[in-house]
């Protein structure tokens, strides 16, 4: 299903403004690199300084805006950083940190559905305890009522981390269970491309602690699961036609550095 009009605009619109607002923005560090600079020239290190601000936050500036504006078409609702819940129970607290424990020395493998089940059924048991919880990235709502939220992840996430991203998604599915018992929810990570490409993501360092079909899209996963299959192909050459439209803004942007 290729993206309609109106999510190409939407996008396009997105890049457009996420793009200009950073050069109306933007000031370079004033870290002094003499050699470097000598070396290279102050433009391509305005670049490179420009560059490196930018893929600091593209999650917040460019792939959550744009996940928005290609799921506003296909679901419900579509926001981003959400609260999941601001209460767990002290029993649901208990079950995940048996979870984390039989994860981390092996002796279980994750099973997603398993483990929000076993959640669910002690959600409002034990004491209600206040949690200030990391924000959803993503939160969509499905037709059919589904709640899927995404924890959005650089391309190359340290695999130490993950613990603490499983841990995540657990409480995310249990301050929400606690509101709505009956709620169907799921929790993911999303890695929004591959590194790697065109070789397959490398998995086997979270195979262990997330349950690969049920808690981590990448790429072509997360972007064709939340605007149709085709999604992420359509958003590459979005990307490239944006590029090759703003380029003269570009080029005149970094030329005030080649003096």
């Amino acid at each position: 299903m290729a993206l309609t009009q109106e999510q190409i605009n939407r996008v396009e619109n997105v890049l457009r403004d996420s793009l200009r607002n950073k050069f109306q923005n933007y000031n370079p560090e004033p870290a002094s690199m003499p050699f470097h600079t000598r070396l290279l020239g102050r433009d391509r290190m305005a670049l490179f300084s420009f560059i490196h601000s930018m893929n600091t936050n593209f999650g917040t500036t460019i792939f959550e805006p744009v996940a928005l504006a290609l799921a506003s078409s296909t679901f419900v609702s579509a926001l981003s950083q959400q609260v999941a819940g601001k209460q767990i129970s002290s029993e649901a607290h208990r079950v995940i940190q048996n979870i984390i424990d039989g994860l981390t020395t092996a002796n279980q493998l994750p099973n997603k559905p398993n483990e929000i089940d076993a959640i669910r059924a002690v959600c409002r048991q034990g004491e209600m305890k206040n949690v200030k919880l990391t924000k959803v990235d993503i939160k969509l709502t499905a037709q059919d009522g589904t709640i899927y939220l995404f924890d959005l992840k650089t391309a190359k996430p340290n695999a130490g981390g993950f613990k603490e991203f499983k841990r995540t998604l657990l409480e995310w599915v249990a301050a929400a269970l606690a509101i709505n018992p009956n709620e169907n929810i799921q929790s993911f990570i999303a890695i929004p491309y591959n590194p790697y490409d065109p070789k397959p993501y490398s998995r086997w360092t979270i195979r262990g602690m997330l349950d690969l079909d049920n808690e981590l899209k990448v790429a072509n996963e997360f972007w064709d699961f939340i605007g149709g299959e085709g999604a992420y192909q359509s958003l590459l050459d979005i990307f490239e036609r944006i590029g090759i439209e703003l380029r003269p803004e570009i080029d005149n942007y970094f030329k005030r550095y080649n003096h």
